[in-house]
C-alpha cells in the first residue's frame, strides 16, 4: 500500500517514494496604471494672442491614475500540507508527477496543462509625430524673435487650415484624383497642423504600465493595504500618506461543509495510508479605492478548505489507478481503475 504521512522535507520523487505538496491559492491583482507627461510648447506664452487657445500650461507636468483592476488566482505550494508517500512492492503508484515548486499533479498520468493567466499586458505602440521644426520654412527660422516665429507659424497654421477648407470644397488648385488620394492629401495637413499645434499647446504623451501585486491569503481579513498611488509620484510605499490607499479584503464563502469533528478524531486515532487531497471552499477578494469598492473575484480557495485521504487500496497491484489533480486547487479531476493486462 501507499503510505502517507506529513513531512517537512523538500518535495521530489525517489525509488524509494515521494514528497509533495498540496497547493494554496495566492491572489494576483493586476493594475494598470496611465502615467501623463505633459511638455509645453515653445510658443505656449503665445497660445492666446495668436491662436486664441486659452488656458494652455506652460509648465510641465507628470500624473498618475488607475485605469483598471482585475484579480487572478494563481497556485503556489502550501507548504503546511507536505505529505510523504513511500512505496513499497505492492504498490503501483510510482509514478509521482509534481510541478517544479513540488505540488502534486498527478499519479500514473500524465499531467492536464496547468491553468494560464492572462497575458502581460503589452503597451500599444505610441504613434509617430513630425518634428514641427522640420515643418518651418525659411522666413521663420530666419524671424529675429521668439515672438515673430511663433507669429508667422501661427500664419502657417491657418494656411494649412484654408488649404483643407478648400480640398474640402473642391475649389484647391490641385484636386486629388479619387477618393484615397483625397484621403492621404487630408491625413497630411491635419498631421502637419497638429505637429505645429504642438509648438503652441505642448504635447502630453501617455504611457500605461502593469503593476502586479501578490496577495497570499492563509485566512480570511478585512482591509489589508494593497497598494497606494499618488497622483504626482506613481506606486509609492504602503506607509508613503501622499498616495491614495487601496485595499483588499478576503472572505471565506464556507463552500465546504464542516468536518464532523467526532470523525476526524477517529481517523486521527487510526491513520490509513493513502494519497491526501484537498477539497477546495470558494473565497471573494474585494478590492478598495479608500472606502469604495472598485473590483470583485470569487476565487478557489483549497487554504479554506480540507484534506482528504484517498485510501492506498486505491494503488494496490489489483488494478492499476490513474489519478489527476487540480493544478490550481490540489482537488481530484480524474480518478481513473484499470485491470491490469
Amino acid at each position: 500500500m501507499v503510505q502517507a504521512q506529513i513531512s517537512h522535507y523538500q518535495p521530489g520523487v525517489t525509488d524509494e517514494g515521494a514528497v509533495y505538496f498540496l497547493p494554496k491559492t495566492v491572489v494576483n491583482v493586476k493594475v494598470l496604471v496611465e502615467k501623463t507627461t505633459y511638455k509645453p510648447g515653445d510658443f505656449s506664452r503665445y497660445a492666446q494672442r495668436y491662436l486664441r487657445l486659452n488656458n494652455v500650461s506652460q509648465e510641465p507636468s507628470v500624473s498618475y491614475r488607475v485605469l483598471t483592476v482585475t484579480q487572478e488566482a494563481a497556485a503556489v505550494a502550501d507548504t503546511t500540507k507536505g505529505f510523504a508517500v513511500k512505496f513499497n512492492a505492492r504498490t503501483v503508484a510510482a509514478n509521482v508527477a509534481l510541478s517544479d515548486d513540488g505540488r502534486l499533479l498527478a499519479i500514473n498520468a500524465t499531467p492536464t496543462a496547468a491553468p494560464q493567466g492572462s497575458a502581460p499586458f503589452v503597451a500599444a505602440p505610441k504613434p509617430t509625430m513630425l518634428n514641427p521644426r522640420q515643418l518651418m520654412n525659411e522666413e521663420i527660422l530666419s524671424a529675429g524673435s521668439t515672438a515673430k516665429m511663433a507669429e508667422l507659424t501661427a500664419q502657417e497654421i491657418y494656411d494649412l487650415r484654408e488649404n483643407r477648407s478648400l480640398l474640402i470644397k473642391g475649389q484647391a488648385d490641385f484636386m486629388p484624383q479619387d477618393g484615397s488620394q483625397m484621403r492621404l492629401m487630408l491625413s497630411q495637413l491635419d498631421a502637419q497642423e497638429q505637429a505645429l499645434l504642438s509648438l503652441f499647446q505642448g504635447t502630453t504623451v501617455c504611457d500605461t504600465t502593469e503593476h502586479v501585486v501578490t496577495v497570499v491569503p492563509d485566512g480570511p481579513f478585512d482591509r489589508q493595504m494593497l497598494f497606494r498611488l499618488s497622483q504626482v509620484n506613481g506606486l509609492v510605499d504602503t506607509d508613503d500618506l501622499s498616495g491614495t490607499p487601496y485595499y483588499i479584503s478576503v472572505e471565506d464563502l464556507k463552500t465546504v461543509p464542516p468536518v464532523d469533528e467526532a470523525g476526524a478524531k477517529a481517523k486521527k486515532k487510526t491513520p490509513e495510508s493513502g494519497i491526501y487531497v484537498n477539497v477546495p471552499s470558494r473565497m471573494r477578494a474585494t478590492v478598495y479605492q479608500g472606502i469604495e469598492p472598485i473590483h470583485t473575484a470569487d476565487l478557489p480557495a483549497p487554504q479554506f478548505g480540507r484534506v482528504e485521504l484517498l485510501s492506498g487500496e486505491l494503488f494496490n497491484k489489483r488494478y492499476t489507478t490513474h489519478l489527476w489533480l487540480n493544478a490550481l486547487t490540489g482537488a481530484v479531476e480524474r480518478l481513473e481503475g484499470e485491470q491490469p493486462k
